[in-house]
């Protein structure tokens, strides 16, 4: 499912113009997004958890050339999924 198809979905289920629909979405994402630059977590009950996490600086490899590259610490998003929708991904 792409965003467009997300946009339709959100349309029909919450009987909303597909223009109402991405606002929303957009709306949500910016949200999110915004939460997590700036260290925050943010949680659904039920659906899972965007939380900011840490990346430790490490050693990787080149796949070319086979040599050494050193990846620098960065920040990254992760996502834990809820108790429920995993129960509901597992049952189907």
């Amino acid at each position: 499912m792409n965003k467009g198809e997300l946009v339709d979905a959100i349309a029909t289920d919450a009987n909303i113009s597909k223009t109402d629909a991405e606002s929303a979405l957009n709306a949500f994402i910016n949200s999110v997004q915004s939460a997590i630059t700036s260290g925050e977590k943010v949680t659904l009950p039920g659906f899972g958890t965007f939380s900011p996490a840490l990346r430790k600086a490490r050693t990787g490899m080149d796949p070319r050339t086979r040599a050494p590259v050193q990846i620098p610490e960065r920040k990254s998003a992760k996502f834990s999924v809820g108790s429920k929708f995993k129960a509901q991904v597992q049952g189907s």
